[in-house]
């Protein structure tokens, strides 16, 4: 799968956000090292804290699969160029990419922006796979 195509199954999942406070829609695609793909969309909440980022809600359908396997990320959002994960998600994402460094593709103002997640998150929590 190339990144466009990653890319463009975020940007289509990002139709799909409800967004109806922040109105912040974003879309993710994870790929596996097999060329699966789950995708996910930010699902907000009166109650912030219970809001489901994007990224975490196409890693937990993954894993609802029976899948970790993720060796891609693309993350795109209508409302902004290079949105990066949150903190928590860069640690899910972390903690699902066991002993590999997976790549987060952005949408960047002249293509795509690559990040692996050890950039991203320099100094995980302790008990997260290395």
């Amino acid at each position: 799968m190339t990144d466009e195509e990653l890319m463009d199954m975020a940007k289509k999942t990002s139709a799909n956000a409800h967004t109806p406070y922040t109105k912040f829609a974003v879309g993710a695609a994870v790929l596996l090292s097999d060329g699966e793909v789950f995708t996910g969309c930010n699902v907000e909440t009166s109650s912030y804290g219970s809001s489901l980022c994007a990224e975490r809600n196409a890693i937990a359908s993954a894993v609802a699969a029976g899948r970790k396997d993720i060796v891609k990320v693309a993350i795109y959002s209508p409302e902004s160029l290079d949105v990066v994960p949150c903190g928590t998600c860069r640690q899910w994402l972390l903690d699902f990419a066991g002993d590999k460094d997976i790549v987060i593709l952005t949408q960047g103002e002249n293509g795509f922006n690559t990040y692996t997640i050890k950039q991203l998150l320099p100094h995980p929590h302790n008990n997260s796979t290395k």
